[in-house]
C-alpha cells in the first residue's frame, strides 16, 4: 500500500532541487502528497478501515506543517510547488 523505493524515486528526481537531494520540503510534500492520494482511494474502498484513516489524518496534517513553513520561509518555492502539486491552497 505504501510507495515503492521506484516510485519514491522517480517522485524525487521531479521535485528536488540539485543531484544530491533526497528530503527537502518539496520532496518530502511530493511524498506525502502521492501516499495521501494511494489512502483515499482506499478508504473510499474500505470506509471502516480506521486504523489507516488515523495514518492519513497523520500524513496530512504533517503535510499541512511543512507547507505552512515553506510557504513562511520561501514564498516563491511554495507557491511553484503548490501549483506543480496541483493542491487548493
Amino acid at each position: 500500500m505504501s510507495l515503492t523505493t521506484k516510485e519514491k524515486e522517480k517522485i524525487i528526481s521531479k521535485y528536488r532541487i540539485h543531484n544530491k537531494d533526497t528530503g527537502s520540503y518539496e520532496v518530502q510534500i511530493a511524498i506525502f502528497t502521492e501516499e495521501i492520494k494511494r489512502l483515499s482511494s482506499h478508504l473510499k474502498k474500505h470506509p471502516k478501515d480506521n486504523h489507516s484513516r488515523r495514518g492519513l489524518l497523520q500524513m496530512v496534517s504533517k503535510r499541512k506543517r511543512l507547507l505552512d513553513y515553506l510557504k513562511e520561509e520561501y514564498p516563491k518555492r511554495y507557491s511553484a510547488l503548490v501549483k506543480k502539486l496541483g493542491l487548493r491552497k
